[in-house]
């Protein structure tokens, strides 16, 4: 009561109680406040100010403890950390410089720069984020990796946290988790009827290894939790390997893997195979010892999922046979290889039609006669979406089956050349295919597909 009178006194207003949940109040406050930006500054040139006069009477700014517990820059961090969830970023970028400190933040895939505060703030903010992460602040000399659980309007975040040595001081990258925009289900990753029957057969398999590739950042991990998700009933057994382990599954046991103390992926995986698992997932597939440990165990009766890092689907084979190897064993156990990208989505308020010119058309290797017809948007940039003209990402698939004819090309030693144009003949759809299909779609941008695929 006390409360409520004290507010009616300083604004003027009635009040009256209501009960909601964290969530639907957090949803409010961000419908209302989100794209206030002017907003947003005044909250960063207060928390500095604030720094800067608590500083001058009396903060030693070597200190570096002092410095991280200080209330300004407790604030202003949390502002930081707080806008990053707001606006959806998946990497918060700390970065030092001789005359400037950069923070980005990544949205959709595309760094954004923040109004950074002074530059000699830096060594307060980035020791106050590994005093969250339970790091040693005095040291500064060597990589250090860290974890902050925190919660944002009832919502569980996870932060991993990289820190490394640079000329200039520490810089700081903060990976950003939030299960509630991340959609861990086969109906919500931009599968198409046909992707999304391979992937139902590949649920099916009794045994045999599943490869999803791409570079960082591509959403492979996404694609092989929304694949476990769907697998996960009472009768399956599901273990998984993971460094770092992104999200937790539930009913999925979940191990992660630590070099440091001699778990590695191999290790881990041969310690699996004694827990009677039905489906296995491995993190990476990076040396020669758990990729003949990953055929293994699909030779013993289990399907395996494992990521690697090429840039299309015949690729995987090649590198796969590179890392050592041999190519009777790789056809015996590989069925799907499954390559992707992540485009980002037109924003739909703002979303507007248009024809092509005569140079897009080049660009993306089409006919204009094949487009005709067909319709191509682009967003003009609106408060929704931050005037950028997206909002979100979708993937896009390139899905090659191991074929019988596949199977013979990888025996003979075919180079990877044979090996796409026996799967397009196949009938594996490209990257670039299936990125004019997002597009004819409305889903994305001709620039989006450009950008992400050949």
């Amino acid at each position: 009561a006390g409360m409520i009178e004290d507010l009616s006194v300083t604004t003027g207003l009635e009040f009256d109680l209501a009960v909601a949940e964290a969530s639907a109040l957090a949803e409010a406050i961000e419908t209302s406040y989100a794209n206030d930006s002017a907003a947003g500054r005044d909250a960063l040139d207060d928390a500095v100010s604030e720094f800067t006069s608590v500083g001058s009477k009396g903060i030693d700014l070597e200190d570096k403890a002092a410095m991280a517990s200080a209330a300004p820059v407790v604030k202003l961090l949390n502002f930081i950390l707080y806008q990053a969830v707001r606006d959806k970023a998946s990497d918060i970028h700390l970065e030092p410089f001789e005359d400037d400190f950069k923070i980005r933040y990544r949205v959709d895939g595309v760094l954004y720069e923040l109004k950074a505060p002074p530059p000699h703030l830096a060594v307060a903010l980035i020791s106050r984020v590994k005093v969250m992460a339970e790091l040693d602040i005095a040291e500064t000399r060597i990589p250090q990796d860290g974890r902050i659980e925190l919660s944002v309007g009832g919502r569980p975040i996870d932060l991993r946290i990289s820190t490394l040595p640079t000329m200039f001081g520490e810089s700081c990258v903060m990976r950003v988790l939030d299960r509630s925009v991340v959609s861990l289900d086969l109906d919500n990753i931009g599968l198409r009827q046909d992707e999304r029957a391979v992937f139902e057969r590949l649920l099916g398999l009794p045994h045999g290894i599943a490869l999803v590739t791409g570079p960082t950042g591509s959403g492979k991990t996404t694609t092989l939790y929304a694949l476990l998700n769907a697998a996960n009933q009472d009768d399956v057994k599901i273990i998984t390997t993971e460094d770092p382990v992104e999200y937790d599954l539930e009913g999925i046991v979940q191990i992660p893997v630590n070099d440091e103390i001699g778990v590695s992926y191999a290790r881990v995986l041969r310690t699996i195979l004694r827990q009677d698992p039905d489906k296995i997932l491995v993190g990476e597939i990076r040396d020669e010892e758990t990729a003949r440990v990953a055929i293994e165990a699909s030779l013993t009766g289990h399907v395996v999922f494992s990521t690697l890092h090429t840039n299309d689907a015949p690729s995987a084979i090649t590198r796969m046979l590179d890392i050592g190897v041999e190519p009777y064993l790789l056809t015996a156990t590989l069925e799907v290889i499954v390559a992707q990208r992540l485009v980002r989505k037109v924003c739909v308020d703002c979303k507007s039609q248009y024809v092509p010119d005569d140079k897009v058309v080049l660009e993306l290797g089409v006919d204009r006669d094949a487009i005709a017809g067909k319709s191509f948007f682009y967003g003009k940039g609106c408060d929704s979406c931050n005037h950028t003209g997206f909002r979100g990402r979708v993937a896009i698939f390139e899905i090659m089956q191991v074929t019988e004819d596949i199977k013979h090309l990888v025996l003979d030693g075919a180079p990877t050349a044979a090996l796409r144009r026996q799967a397009r003949a196949d009938g594996m759809r490209s990257l670039r295919e299936s990125g004019l299909l997002a597009i004819y779609d409305g889903w994305t941008s001709v620039e989006e597909v450009l950008r992400e695929t050949m």
